[in-house]
């Protein structure tokens, strides 16, 4: 990204433009899978019969009403600062509350309906079973608690809005007043102007760690 607003190279913001392209396409696509299930439902209902169909998440992860499992392990702190989690992470959808070992989570089982994180800045603390759902498909989460300054939360806000797989929101049960979140990975950062901030985009937004490069951002849980 290399500054506050864009990504640090062409080709990483082509790339990341070109999965917000697929994304809006794949919604269009629901659109007009919906309105065509539609009119075969009616043609069912005329012919007597009904027919109910079961549909997936775009994961390969099944729903259950199972507990779940949140994850086995521990953090490894790097030179950089960046905790790293050293450990299993569950990627199975779960019905039921999961307990994370960590606040906010950095992975593990998770609703099968993602908050959306198309720079989404939300106003409301969030479940973190949706928002690891998100983490799932490459959103860095940048959270935030009351000791955080209004001028941090703003400039944080800004810098989301304009980035393409984010999302922000307040965590008051989070340790540190700012912290940063991908799967598997998370920072603590001084302030907005921190530098770490964007370090951590740039390495993590889409980066190597996600586990479903290129899964939607848009078509989950809204505002």
């Amino acid at each position: 990204m290399g500054s506050a607003d864009k990504t640090s190279n062409p080709a990483r913001k082509a790339r990341i433009e070109e999965m917000r392209r697929a994304d809006q396409a794949r919604e269009r696509r629901n659109r007009i899978l919906a309105i065509g299930g539609s009119a075969l439902a009616v043609a069912a209902l005329v012919a007597g019969g009904v027919f109910v169909v079961k549909s997936q998440s775009d994961d390969d992860g099944k729903d259950t009403s199972a507990d779940g499992k949140a994850a086995s392990g521990h953090f490894v702190t790097g030179a950089d600062g960046v905790r790293t989690w050293e450990g299993k992470l569950g990627r199975t959808h779960v019905a039921k509350t999961v307990k994370y070992p960590t606040e906010p989570p950095v992975g593990g089982d998770h609703n099968q309906v993602w908050m959306n994180c198309n720079g989404d800045v939300y106003t409301r603390v969030l479940d973190n079973m949706n928002a690891v759902h998100s983490l799932e498909h490459g959103a860095v989460w940048v959270t935030y608690n009351s000791k955080a300054s209004k001028a941090d939360v703003d400039a944080l806000a800004a810098k989301v809005r304009k980035t393409p797989y984010t999302l922000m929101s307040p965590d008051d049960a989070q340790a540190d007043p700012i912290m940063l979140t991908a799967w598997a990975h998370q920072r603590t950062v001084t302030s907005a102007s921190d530098p770490n901030v964007d370090k951590f985009l740039e390495k993590f937004v889409q980066g190597e760690q996600t586990p479903e490069p290129g899964a939607a951002c848009t078509g989950g849980l809204p505002k």
